[in-house]
């Protein structure tokens, strides 16, 4: 999933960069309002923790822009505003969460799971679909108790494609939410389609008679939702 970190204490926003990456997530930085404003602009995003005491502006005035541009991102404000004022702010405004300052990166990341949860309506034990599950605390695959061997990036994008299960996804939206803005030179136009094929491939191991990624051609992909609770 894609998050924007905008918090202006540059040491603070590389922590808490580090280790979300380290949790799975793909992060941008901004430690100014207009940087977070350009970014914003120009990428999509799932999930933005942004810090109020910005130098060049109240990062509450941002909040419009990220829901007139992207309304379905989820925002958590970060702040070490204690003020009830703020909080009543934030929450009319559209936060979905508020986390003052000093704060462990382990709540943040608890925090950040309880939002996506709410967001996409998933259960906190885990993903299911026929006899899998896919557990996102544990990062892995599960049929039947046994662990279904997936690469980190199929686990990405089958996790993506779950969580967006009541939505079409195009091959844009799937490379830009698992890998960002990074791609390598030799990355081949179908890079998704093989990481599909893969995913299709290692789950009809164990039900061969269900397809649960449906192809929309000429679009992208969606999952086919049916049982996915």
């Amino acid at each position: 999933m894609r998050v924007l970190i905008v918090e202006d204490e540059k040491g603070l926003a590389k922590e808490i960069e580090g280790f979300l990456r380290k949790e799975g997530f793909n992060c941008d930085l901004a430690h100014t309002g207009q940087q977070a404003s350009r970014l914003l602009a120009e990428n999509p995003y799932d999930l933005v923790l942004l810090d109020i005491g910005l130098p060049d502006m109240n990062g509450l005035d941002l909040v419009d822009e990220l829901r007139y541009i992207n309304e379905e991102a989820s925002l958590i404000i970060v702040t070490a505003r204690g003020e009830i004022e703020d909080k009543v702010k934030g929450f009319n405004l559209g936060a979905d969460d508020y986390l003052a300052k000093p704060f462990s990166l382990v709540e943040l990341h608890l925090r950040m799971q309880a939002v996506i949860r709410r967001r996409f309506g998933t259960n906190p034990n885990g993903i299911t679909f026929g006899d899998f599950l896919l557990d996102p605390n544990a990062k892995v695959l599960l049929n039947k108790g046994v662990s279904v061997d997936l690469t980190k990036k199929e686990y990405d994008i089958l996790y993506y494609l779950l969580l967006n299960r009541k939505r079409i996804l195009d091959r844009m939206q799937l490379t830009e939410h698992i890998w960002g803005d990074f791609f390598e030179d030799d990355l081949d136009s179908n890079y998704i389609d093989v990481h599909i094929k893969n995913i299709r491939k290692k789950l009809a191991k164990y039900d061969s008679g269900t397809d649960w990624i449906k192809t929309v051609r000429g679009v992208g992909y969606r999952f086919n939702d049916e049982w996915a609770i």
